[in-house]
């Protein structure tokens, strides 16, 4: 019986706290099984190794030892305590899980799922003990599912997340090899003849009777793939270590050992063998002509044919020589591995980091559009740029010239598509993602082509314009896009509230603005907390004046250390905390702080107010609020807080520069969002207003135009501008109000945190 086993090796590097709620200890335990039923067979952990002294970033942060848990085979690692933000405790622990495989079973073909909980119990009142029992109910959970594919060779970064409640951060490398059942029960043993082992057992084989492997039985081809799958695992621990220390210029030598590796000798009798056979066809040479050949005339092992006629004991040797073979490169790796920890989790974090795009591209779909070169006009045969990006896009125009219906009809034919595809690739996949991916959120990225900013004195507004349909190509927009910062980056990233909101609405984007960039300093706006039913000139320059203090300290803090770089200064802002940071940078106060201002994210802004708004539910809402209540704020998103629509807040705000010193811009909306006019979050046109030749029409077509103009290009340099539509998967809301009048989509901005981290990922240099 030839028996193997996966050696799941499993590096834990840091745990990071992003956000975590509640002081107290924590701990993480780790399963591995295999994905083909629930109760399938899990991973015995093998062995544990300590590469250095845990630090626990605080006094006192340590507790007990790190165990196995025989009951599920189970590691948990060493309780640890949790006192600040930002803490990092450094475990520096790897486990090895043992996964065997049956002779008899060949190569797997299930999937493997690893399995990480948060343990949480609170301190005690002398806070010195850690309580009993921490691990009877996991705090949180978050899995990740290995294909059957890189079961043969994966060395990859794993970042665990756990969930929105729980924002940590775990640094966590995954390194997978298959070996011989049984290898480290001698591993001394291997280290010393491994190397002469191609060697000895080719001269075995050589002097042996040919007629004896003709007389012996057939050996089960399951069991010659497996010989083959650890000449694959082989191949691959040859090629990771190569690339891993070339990353890190630190070069592995294998020069003796695979100049031992030639598989001529090693099979030379199983090739003549195959030759004397009645049902082969023999070459002039002698040399079958069906079987798998090297240039050289050597068998080729590593090919897809395999020799179907070996005798067991054939099967035995070249199972024993690989698995040999397997274990002394595994044993390099790790020991490779435990000198240059650091900086092979750097290579692998930022290996995974470039792919993100590529993986997550399944949920985003790419497309261009061109800004007008010219005023948009009240003609009717005006359409807006809003571009489908497929060949079905022009039928779509047809069948509604509704923007957000057209939209949702793209997003959800995506969505299906989704459904239907199989995903099949090598990479560790996320469960949070992976685990239902037709309820991932739809992101149709739309990148709008700046044109230079025409001249003021250039006025065609009461031109007609023929702008007719058009279905641009899909195209990719490379992070490179964006203009890259300085490393000496000082960035602050700042926000503003919704209605009646709360600081922390919008710490799931922090939180991710944080993994991809942990140097930034974030100031969670509270200025006008409660505060957000007066007039927006007044929370505007609330805004202002937080932002200017919150500068000028972290300013005369890395000044006094003579640490002051480039300043980036970046708005995030949600619902109509958009209206406040746009009130906020119309403020002369902000004068001298306008060529810092690097990114803005606007999510689903009102930026051109309600004017044409369709949800009927969600206006009559609005006109109670202004009638009984006397809300100012709403009387300025509704333009009705003056006579003359040209005298307005908003009307006056469009026409003010609070656009155009951003150097990103980026505006995510969605056709889901009732709370929001979809045109509006957009900052383009809509059907009622190319129809409506009133007052109200023109006003508002010349704030589209303000707006547009800010958007476009300086001659000087590039601005990247975005569009972005969110599609949430609306068969989790149910049937109910929050999703009748729109407001689930519009909440599930604060709630969700996936798009921020395909949006962020994918453009990771708008953010740095």
């Amino acid at each position: 019986m030839l028996d193997t086993s996966h050696e799941i090796a499993i590096y834990l590097h840091r745990f990071h706290n992003l956000d975590l709620f509640q002081q107290g200890w924590y701990q993480l335990k780790i399963t591995v099984r295999w994905d083909n039923d629930a109760h399938a067979t899990t991973a015995m952990p093998s062995r544990v190794l300590q590469y250095e002294a845990p630090n626990f970033g605080c006094e006192g942060g340590g507790y007990g030892v790190w165990r196995i848990d025989e009951k599920d085979n189970s590691f948990l690692t060493q309780p640890f305590r949790i006192k600040y933000a930002r803490q990092d405790v450094l475990l520096f622990t790897m486990v090895a899980f043992d996964l065997p495989l049956k002779g008899n079973e060949g190569p797997s073909t299930s999937a493997v799922v690893l399995k990480f909980e948060l343990l949480y119990a609170p301190l005690l009142d002398n806070g010195s003990e850690f309580q009993a029992s921490p691990d009877s109910c996991p705090a949180a959970v978050h899995e990740f599912r290995i294909p059957s594919k890189a079961l043969l060779g994966l060395h990859s970064y794993c970042p665990v997340y756990f969930d929105a409640f729980h924002a940590v951060l775990v640094d966590v490398s995954v390194h997978i090899t298959l070996l011989k059942a049984g290898s480290y029960h001698d591993s001394m043993k291997v280290s010393s003849n491994s190397r002469t082992a191609t060697a000895d057992v080719a001269h075995e084989s050589t002097g042996g009777s040919t007629q004896a492997l003709n007389q012996a039985a057939p050996s089960d081809l399951k069991q010659v793939m497996l010989v083959k799958a650890l000449l694959d695992a082989r191949e691959t621990l040859i090629v990771e270590l190569q690339k891993l220390g070339s990353a890190i210029n630190r070069t592995v030598d294998l020069t003796e050992y695979t100049s031992r590796m030639n598989d001529t000798k090693l099979f030379d009798s199983f090739l003549q063998a195959n030759q004397v056979t009645a049902d082969n066809e023999v070459s002039g040479q002698g040399k079958p002509q069906n079987g798998p050949e090297k240039a050289n005339g050597g068998l080729d092992f590593q090919s897809d044919r395999l020799p179907q006629n070996l005798s067991k004991d054939d099967v035995t040797r070249m199972f024993n020589i690989s698995g040999d073979q397997v274990l002394h490169l595994w044993s390099t790796f790790l020991t490779f591995h435990r000198d240059n920890k650091t900086k092979i989790m750097e290579v692998l974090h930022d290996a995974w980091a470039k792919d993100r795009k590529a993986e997550w591209s399944i949920w985003m779909v790419y497309s261009k559009s061109e800004m007008p070169q010219h005023h948009i006009n009240g003609s009717s045969d005006e359409r807006t740029t809003h571009h489908v990006g497929h060949k079905r896009g022009s039928s779509l125009w047809k069948l509604s010239d509704d923007p957000a219906h057209m939209a949702a009809m793209r997003a959800d034919l995506h969505r299906r598509s989704i459904g239907q595809m199989k995903i099949n690739n090598r990479s560790i996949q996320d469960m949070q993602i992976f685990g239902d991916p037709s309820a991932i959120p739809i992101v149709i990225v739309e990148r709008v082509l700046n044109t230079p900013q025409r001249s003021l004195s250039y006025n065609s507004y009461m031109k007609n314009l023929d702008l007719k349909d058009s279905v641009p190509s899909r195209i990719d927009v490379s992070s490179e896009d964006g203009k890259k910062p300085s490393s000496a980056t000082t960035a602050k990233k700042v926000r503003d509230l919704k209605i009646v909101g709360h600081h922390l609405d919008l710490r799931l984007v922090r939180n991710q603005w944080l993994l991809l960039d942990p140097k930034i300093e974030f100031l969670m706006s509270e200025a006008n907390e409660e505060k957000t039913s007066g007039d927006f000139r007044e929370m505007g320059l609330r805004l202002a004046q937080e932002v200017i203090s919150f500068l000028k300290k972290k300013m005369d803090k890395a000044a006094k250390y003579g640490r002051l770089g480039d300043i980036k200064l970046s708005f995030v802002g949600h619902s109509i905390g958009n209206v406040i940071i746009r009130t906020a940078i119309a403020d002369t106060v902000m004068e001298p702080y306008l060529g810092y201002l690097h990114t803005y994210l606007s999510l689903s802004g009102p930026h051109l107010g309600y004017l044409y708004s369709s949800n009927s539910l969600f206006n009559s809402g609005l006109w109670v609020l202004k009638k009984f209540k006397g809300t100012q704020c709403i009387h300025q998103l509704t333009f009705t807080d003056d006579p003359d629509i040209c005298n307005t807040f908003f009307y006056k705000l469009c026409k003010q520069k609070t656009l155009e010193n951003f150097k990103n811009i980026i505006l995510l909306s969605s056709p889901q969002d009732g709370y929001v006019p979809y045109h509006s979050a957009r900052i383009e046109s809509c059907k009622a207003a190319s129809v409506d030749n009133s007052k109200k029409g023109k006003a508002f077509l010349e704030m589209l135009n303000s707006c547009l103009d800010q958007l476009r290009a300086p001659t000087t340099e590039d601005r990247v501008f975005l569009r972005s539509d969110v599609n949430f998967d609306t068969s989790a809301y149910g049937k109910n109000l929050n999703s009748f009048i729109g407001r689930a989509a519009h909440i599930e901005f604060l709630e969700s945190d996936i798009f921020a981290r395909f949006i962020m990922w994918s453009f990771p240099n708008l953010f740095k």
